[in-house]
């Protein structure tokens, strides 16, 4: 690869300079580098990184933060088909394969020498109706969860599978997530590990009022139909990777499917997700 494009988290110390440091090093060893503003780019969307502004040469987005600043331009590059390789500049960073300067260094000769392989990252995608009428839709490289909007108390979900009656459920919350959000808010609720690679989602409920109650693995290409039950309106949402929501009244529904966009990821050679995983969970 010889042209990048570099997306840093100014809330993530050392951030900015790090960026400075990358592309510095990357035009040094003959590539091309171009460097986003770290602001928001297109403050007339939820977005922040504006895609028209990554130049169509580029082969490489480089994040720099943690593995919300790579998620959240996955979601808003979606669609331009760029490899992602993230530089964890935050904390835990399942996502994000590199932190130390000497890994940096070496990940990015890696880069510039093809020492690499791209790994194709399933993504959900959300419909919200009400009344028949779609309310609101996104896409999500994590997961989506329809949880209390505000305040405290038990909500009550009805599930489909497939168009099938799958269960009613008591909890505060239901996450449905992906292999790669399987490590995310799904882990902290009990849920199972998925290998990131596989096209497979997961049903979690949150702090559900039954001892029955647990996850449930499905194919990726099953469609989940979660309704609000209850009363009032807007008293639960649905949350896309953690960052668009969508307000959510009694008998509103949410469809959730396979994208057909996909996340790539670039996956260095010499680091394998169990290796990842293993170095995580120890530092818990």
């Amino acid at each position: 690869m010889k042209n990048f494009y570099i997306i840093w988290n100014p809330e993530k110390q050392g951030a900015k300079e790090w960026s400075c440091h990358v592309r510095d090093y990357l035009i040094a060893h003959g590539a091309e580098c171009y460097v986003s503003s770290g602001s928001q780019e297109n403050r007339e969307s939820r977005h922040y990184t504006d895609p028209s502004r990554v130049p169509d040469l580029v082969q490489c987005v480089i994040t720099l933060g943690g593995d919300g600043t790579l998620i959240q331009a996955a979601r808003d590059l979606a669609g331009r088909n760029l490899p992602l390789f993230g530089i964890n500049r935050g904390t835990l960073g399942y996502l994000t394969q590199v932190s130390g300067q000497e890994e940096i260094y070496a990940a990015l000769d890696a880069l510039l020498h093809d020492e690499f392989s791209l790994e194709d990252r399933m993504m959900l995608r959300g419909r919200i109706f009400r009344q028949g009428r779609e309310e609101g839709q996104d896409i999500a490289l994590n997961e989506i969860v329809i949880a209390r909007n505000e305040g405290l108390g038990i909500l009550r979900f009805k599930v489909y599978l497939d168009g099938e009656f799958l269960n009613e459920y008591r909890a505060d919350g239901m996450i449905v997530a992906t292999p790669t959000g399987s490590t995310a808010y799904n882990l902290s609720a009990g849920g199972p590990v998925l290998v990131p690679s596989g096209s497979m989602k997961v049903l979690t409920p949150i702090c559900s009022h039954a001892l029955s109650a647990r996850s449930i693995v499905m194919s990726g290409e099953s469609r989940l139909r979660i309704e609000a039950l209850g009363t009032g309106e807007s008293c639960q949402a649905a949350v896309f990777d953690g960052d668009y929501t969508v307000k959510m009244n009694s008998g509103d529904f949410i469809e959730i499917e396979k994208s057909e966009t996909k996340t790539v990821l670039v996956k260095l050679k010499n680091l394998s997700f169990l290796d990842n995983l293993r170095n995580k969970m120890a530092s818990i």
